[in-house]
């Protein structure tokens, strides 16, 4: 699947978990949330040290959220990223999208070889989604 379809796929999902998504709003944890929510979106905030980000309930790892979910962005230091990898596969995730940065060689491999659409590599989600700062 080539990079266009691969977004497009990704995009198609009702609702999208962030892991590593930040209470503070200068870090793209934050922003991508942010940027789900401004395009009139179901953003899930995945973050153990919190319990809301954005006035959206946080959930402490894939498993704990109460719904399934297809797709999942990831801005995570990579060694993270290989463990979310391991729960994305276990949970039944479909769709990865990996923010610059949070690229592991390891992780892309995983996901890839369980048949998961990934995104790596390529273009920044905000770019993307046309992402704007809000107060």
């Amino acid at each position: 699947m080539d990079t266009k379809s691969a977004i497009e796929t990704f995009l198609s999902a009702p609702a999208f978990a962030v892991a590593g998504a930040s209470q503070n709003r200068a870090k793209y944890g934050n922003k991508v949330l942010r940027c789900y929510l401004q395009n009139g979106r179901t953003a899930i905030p995945i973050n153990p040290a919190c319990s809301e980000v954005e006035g959206q309930t946080a959930y402490p790892s894939i498993s704990a959220i109460p719904t399934p979910v297809e797709s999942l962005s990831i801005i995570t230091s990579p060694p993270v990223t290989e463990r979310v990898i391991t729960e994305a596969i276990e949970a039944g995730i479909k769709n990865i999208g990996m923010q610059p940065g949070a690229e592991s060689p390891v992780a892309i491999s995983a996901a890839q070889s369980a048949g998961l659409n990934v995104i790596a590599n390529g273009p920044c989600l905000l770019v993307v989604l046309g992402y704007h700062e809000s107060p």
